[in-house]
């Protein structure tokens, strides 16, 4: 009887009851659609020096790239990320999530002599994530100043430090103009080897070494692919067809993907692959096109303004939360990596002072438009550029050229200025400079780069002192 009496009534209570389900359904998946991904994962971030934009497998290289190339695919490719011209200032953007011309960073890099660094009232990346309960560490270049301990890297957030503090050293002996710059923990290391498979064995011994319980902050800046130009024969061998100095280049690129590759490895053996966010760009574009680096079909070099100097070769992958395959053209940049993790964890991203950077992970995980309506490429007093949607202006005073657009100590004299505007949608390359057809357009987009420019401080520089000698060791006192 039970039976037939469901039976009887059973359409009208399957409907509902289909119904029902189905909104549930819908209702669930829309949320877990437009719902920010989980917090708290661990976060490692590679970041290259000097590698072009063209130098990635992604990007059709001739050197092969099989690690970076397989963490590439299985997340999002991010092909419109833009950093600042050189080396410091971009470390600077992505530990503040601040523009370097608010530090006065803005042109050239910290001179191993230089009596600044990042000043010390910026709330860095490794401060906001200690706080939110992350275990911090950088193994790499520094590059943001060491001549005061309270600059050091464990002063400004990070638990532990292994690597060195300028650029340009060698990478065999450790030694820059003089002064060795090897360290753990801002002590001197003595630790023997090339540069780069050091940083991975270190990285990897931070990965095997980590309480799980704890969500980590690995932030791994390789002094790879930086001049000098050196590595061990056997990652070069590969690529004799190649000529010098790009053969070498090419194998220092091939220990940069290995070492990659080993601390992929070591996440996957200690089984935090799902619960781990990587990240990876270059600090700036690549340098002498052509004959070292390659920035495939983009004009310009390291040190100018042009998308070859300022837009690089970067990705996004976490499986789980980020589309395999996919490629983002939403316009970035590094100042958007601050914000962007700090949520993620479940940090706090306010701040006594304001960011610059945007929260980008809309944009990466879901498809979503630039959170930003113009993006600074940089402000100094001979040179600046902006990106305001598909328009880019760049403007130079009297005398400055495109062969640096951020030279320290610019003695040369005036001249007249140089304005340059590209519609980047159509002309991607930067070929046809539109300043003089589209004067409306150039006055509109440059109010807002003097906006931008009012705010920027006094950039600092270090000309060497006469008679200066380079330290014993670099960040201590003879």
């Amino acid at each position: 009887m039970t039976k037939r009496m469901i039976t009887k009534k059973s359409p009208s209570a399957l409907r509902l009851l289909f119904i029902a389900i189905f909104a549930i359904t819908t209702w669930s998946v829309s949320s877990i659609a437009d719902s920010p991904a989980p917090s708290r994962p661990n976060i490692v971030y590679f970041l290259a020096d000097d590698l072009g934009w063209g130098d990635v497998g992604w990007h059709g290289s001739e050197i092969k790239t099989p690690n970076l190339d397989k963490l590439a695919n299985a997340g999002a490719r991010l092909e419109q990320f833009y950093v600042q011209p050189v080396c410091s200032p971009t470390r600077a953007a992505i530990l503040t999530g601040r523009y370097p011309m608010r530090h006065g960073l803005q042109v050239g890099v910290v001179r191993p002599w230089a009596q600044y660094g990042l000043p010390l009232a910026e709330r860095t990346l490794p401060v906001a994530l200690h706080e939110a309960g992350y275990e911090t560490a950088i193994v790499g270049k520094w590059h943001l100043g060491h001549f005061s301990p309270e600059y050091l890297p464990t002063r400004r957030g990070f638990d532990h430090q292994y690597g060195h503090y300028n650029g340009a050293l060698d990478y065999f002996t450790h030694d820059r103009d003089g002064g060795f710059d090897w360290h753990r923990d801002d002590k001197v290391s003595r630790d023997q080897g090339y540069s780069t498979n050091l940083l991975a064995k270190e990285a990897v011994r931070l990965v095997e070494t980590h309480d799980p319980a704890r969500p980590l902050f690995l932030y791994i800046p390789f002094n790879a692919v930086h001049a000098p130009h050196q590595v061990l024969d056997k990652y070069k061998s590969p690529y004799a067809h190649l000529k010098e100095p790009r053969r070498t280049y090419a194998g220092m690129l091939a220990a940069l993907d290995e070492a990659v590759g080993q601390v992929v490895e070591a996440i996957d053996r200690k089984g935090l692959r799902k619960d781990t966010l990587f990240l990876f760009s270059s600090d700036n574009g690549g340098p002498s096109p052509g004959t070292v680096t390659s920035n495939g079909p983009l004009r310009g070099a390291k040190a100018t303004l042009y998308e070859g100097g300022v837009r690089v070769p970067a990705f996004a992958t976490w499986e789980g939360h980020i589309k395999p395959g996919s490629e983002v053209n939403a316009p970035l940049h590094a100042v958007d990596l601050y914000p962007t993790i700090v949520k993620l964890a479940g940090g706090k991203v306010d701040g006594s002072l304001p960011l610059d950077g945007r929260d980008a992970w809309p944009a990466i995980a879901q498809g979503a438009p630039s959170p930003h309506d113009a993006i600074l490429l940089n402000a100094a007093p001979r040179a600046g550029a902006i990106r305001v949607g598909d328009w880019k202006l760049i403007i130079r005073a009297g005398g400055a050229g495109a062969a640096n657009d951020i030279e320290e100590n610019d003695r040369r004299p005036a001249g007249k200025e140089s304005v340059e505007l590209f519609n980047l949608a159509e002309d991607p390359y930067e070929k046809k400079n539109l300043a003089a057809d589209q004067l409306s357009k150039v006055a509109e987009i440059r109010r807002r780069y003097e906006a931008f420019a009012r705010e920027a401080i006094p950039p600092k520089s270090a000309p060497k002192a006469a008679g200066f000698r380079s330290p014993r060791v670099w960040g201590e006192k003879d």
